[in-house]
């Protein structure tokens, strides 16, 4: 499959000392399967930190990774387990990594699910309200690398 990387710069060599902790699945390289999704996400980056738009592809084998066993969670939408594992990963207080997955692959948490999980965390919202509600948020992509074994299953195009 093909997995995108918007930026404001191409990604000639990833370095996950480079990366921003406290995102959705920590601290780590991110990419999606939406193009649409990669580009906004480089026009918002150039928006942030100037620059000009890019998209760095690469190629991904998700068999051939799990077959040389790297740890692999895949959240096939935003449930309960899904929405604690993104808010232990966002949490500032808690300590970091949360996990010891290689590779993530689930929904992106934006603003309308973010604004979700902090009314359930502030206990605003029941864990049942918090399921239907995430049950009809838009849904976008992501694919985690959170280690060197994970980034060298990607292939640049």
């Amino acid at each position: 499959m093909i997995l995108y990387h918007g930026s404001n710069v191409a990604i000639d060599k990833i370095d996950l000392g480079k990366c921003r902790p406290y995102k959705d699945f920590g601290k780590g390289f991110y990419l999606t399967d939406i193009r649409s999704q990669a580009e906004r996400m480089a026009s918002r980056t150039v928006r942030m930190f100037k620059g000009t738009p890019i998209l760095t592809l690469f190629q991904f084998d998700l068999d051939s990774a799990i077959k040389r066993g790297l740890k692999v969670k895949i959240f096939n939408s935003p449930d309960e387990e899904w929405a604690r594992f993104v808010m232990a990963n966002r949490d500032i207080n808690h300590s970091q990594p949360v996990h010891d997955f290689d590779i993530v692959i689930g929904p992106v948490a934006d603003d309308t699910i973010v604004r979700l999980l902090r009314m359930y965390t502030e206990n605003f919202l029941t864990t049942s309200q918090l399921v239907k509600a995430l049950t009809f948020s838009k849904v976008t992509s992501q694919y985690f690398f959170h280690t060197e074994a994970a980034i060298k299953m990607l292939k640049k195009l």
